[in-house]
């Protein structure tokens, strides 16, 4: 099985990292595919360019987890960067092969707001990283969704390309892209927050200031 984990990685951090690792054994990925996001459509434009977040993920990567892998291909692909066009040009070279999307707790309740939402279960299951005890109540047409695909046991995933929901519940680090940023905009520092050679690389290039 093959997980899909995009964001705008502004920078990316060991939130993100943590949290996809511990995916990865849950549900028993074979690779992970971090595809940072050239334009948002639902937030704002990331301080730091294209270029820059691909090299800063390229550089969280690079001699970690195994099976963890960069895909460039949002940044190569002009306009908006709709997740269900990149899915559905990673299901054109996987084929019947199963894909997981795996998105946050607030993400996956925000997804009656993204582009043609529907089309993601027939593209790839949908994994939650949430917090451990995280409950929410869902509501409005994201709800028969969960009712009807959601699946406690991770081994059903393996069993068909899509259209399954798993819950994971993941360690939930207190850091975030917006916290980094600040910090670096205020002459604190970003150390234990991000790997090195991303720290070394934003320092370098003067990043966030």
């Amino acid at each position: 099985m093959i997980g899909v984990y995009g964001g705008t990685f502004d920078p990316i951090h060991y939130g993100h990292l943590r949290a996809a690792l511990e995916v990865k054994e849950a549900v028993g990925l074979e690779e992970i595919r971090f595809v940072p996001c050239r334009l948002p459509p639902h937030r704002a434009v990331p301080e730091a360019g294209p270029e820059l977040r691909l090299k800063m993920v390229e550089l969280a990567l690079r001699d970690g987890e195994p099976g963890f892998r960069l895909d460039t291909r949002e940044l190569d692909r002009p306009g908006p960067s709709y997740m269900v066009d990149t899915l559905a040009s990673i299901r054109s070279e996987t084929g019947i092969r199963p894909l997981c999307l795996i998105v946050g707790l607030d993400a996956f309740l925000g997804f009656p707001r993204w582009h043609r939402w529907r089309e993601l279960f027939g593209l790839a299951h949908i994994v939650v990283m949430r917090r451990p005890g995280a409950a929410p109540d869902f509501a409005g047409d994201l709800a028969p969704h969960v009712t009807e695909r959601r699946t406690d046991q991770p081994a059903v995933l393996d069993l068909q390309p899509s259209g399954s929901i798993h819950f994971v519940d993941v360690t939930q680090l207190d850091i975030s892209a917006t916290h980094i940023r600040v910090a670096v905009k205020t002459g604190k520092s970003a150390r234990y927050l991000v790997p090195d050679p991303v720290l070394h690389f934003i320092q370098e290039e003067g990043l966030y200031r």
